[in-house]
């Protein structure tokens, strides 16, 4: 079909639309990556001019992301709402498809970075410092994609996660660990600060895959030994310097073989903000892991975690907000009924525990069924699911996210 400039001048925001979604649907089936990647960035370009807005300010990594409302909440058009691209690059080492992500979400991690001014984030040396410090493994990476940038110091600044801007994700986790370990994750967050990539690298030589966050930081992921790892904002406010929690996970599964192995690594890595991160290795080890800035992390072996502190709120108004205890009881019970992680996979598809509030930065993005004896996540949304292995080649995914 053939659109004339006429026509295309007399079509009104959703009209637009429309025709902007049959498009990506048309180029997505291309399956090349750097296109895909560009063409996403064009997307962006064309709902800017829709919307009729400025383009600073905007949300964290979306190519799809929208300016904040006056409530500090992200707003974004209505018929972007529900449309999700997510891109998979398979690529050992960081070249032209991360390259092509970084041109393509630099302005908005740029305004996120500098959102508090300057003189608030940490100045190169001290990135440099304590990175060299505390991750000496991922510095040689560290410096690869600095290369990538051009040498970007402001952008070397905000690769070395030495203490981000705040980051406050939702969250539902579960370990089933028979007949064989399964890690499975509600990740719950705003349209528009999603990245919505999933990486497959051997930055250090071990296979990792997951799900990207700041460019080279993971929300969740597992590494070829075997380790599967996946974060939740732990319900404590305040942060201190330490490094964001997606590189975190990037060190631990680059570095560690099990989850021994990666709470060793845990308790000599100062971090920015309270979390919960939940692990589970191929021989079924499952642990728990409270880590907050100035302390030692928290073990226990609980097989579920949201966005609180063990069982009883820190801060309950924050617990209530968000649901945090009511999801964290469904899924101890679904487990204390020998719940199988198929079963566990469709109830983090229900409500309550998946939640459409996309509105209020609590909208479940995806959920993913990680199994590391296999190598093998899946990501599942309502009717749909997209399986990815650490071999899977560089392709692009479409869903529709329910209203």
């Amino acid at each position: 079909m053939v659109i004339t400039d006429a026509q295309l001048n007399s079509m009104d925001v959703p009209e637009l639309g429309e025709l902007t979604r049959k498009a990506a649907r048309a180029l997505a089936a291309r399956q090349s990556a750097e296109v895909l990647l560009q063409l996403t960035a064009c997307l962006a370009d064309l709902g800017r001019a829709m919307a009729d807005v400025p383009s600073s300010g905007w949300g964290v990594g979306s190519a799809w992301a929208w300016p904040s409302s006056d409530h500090g909440v992200p707003a974004h058009p209505t018929r972007q709402q529900n449309a999700l691209t997510l891109h998979a690059i398979t690529e050992d080492q960081p070249g032209s498809q991360w390259q092509a992500l970084f041109q393509t979400v630099w302005p908005a991690y740029r305004a996120w970075y500098l959102s508090e001014g300057e003189s608030a984030r940490p100045d190169l040396g001290i990135c440099r410092r304590m990175l060299q410090r505390h991750m000496p493994e991922l510095v040689p990476t560290w410096h690869r994609l600095i290369e990538l940038t051009g040498g970007d110091e402001l952008a070397a600044r905000m690769l070395s996660q030495w203490d981000p801007p705040r980051f406050l994700p939702g969250c539902s986790q579960a370990v089933v660990t028979e007949p064989a370990p399964v890690l499975l994750r509600n990740y719950d967050y705003s349209p528009d600060l999603f990245e919505r990539i999933v990486y497959s690298s051997a930055f250090t030589g071990r296979r990792v895959l997951g799900t990207s966050d700041c460019l080279w930081g993971l929300l969740d992921g597992m590494n070829d030994a075997g380790l599967a790892v996946s974060l939740a904002f732990g319900g404590r406010p305040g942060s201190a310097p330490g490094f964001g929690i997606p590189l975190v996970l990037r060190y631990l599964l680059e570095v560690a073989t099990c989850t021994e192995h990666a709470t060793e690594l845990l308790r000599d890595l100062p971090v920015s903000m309270a979390y919960n991160l939940s692990m589970v290795d191929q021989a079924g080890r499952a642990v728990t892991a409270f880590v907050a800035p100035g302390q030692q992390p928290e073990l226990t072996d609980a097989a579920v975690a949201t966005n609180h502190r063990g069982r009883a709120p820190e801060h309950p108004d924050h617990a209530r907000r968000f649901r945090s205890v009511e999801r964290q009881d469904i899924l101890i019970r679904a487990l204390a009924e020998g719940g199988t992680a198929d079963e566990l996979g469709d109830r983090l598809l229900r409500p309550p525990l998946h939640s459409t509030d996309y509105e209020h930065a609590f909208g479940t993005l995806y959920t993913a069924v990680y199994q590391p004896s296999a190598g093998v996540v899946e990501y599942l949304w309502p009717g749909d699911r997209w399986r990815r292995t650490f071999t899977s080649p560089s392709e692009t995914k479409i869903v529709m996210l329910p209203e």
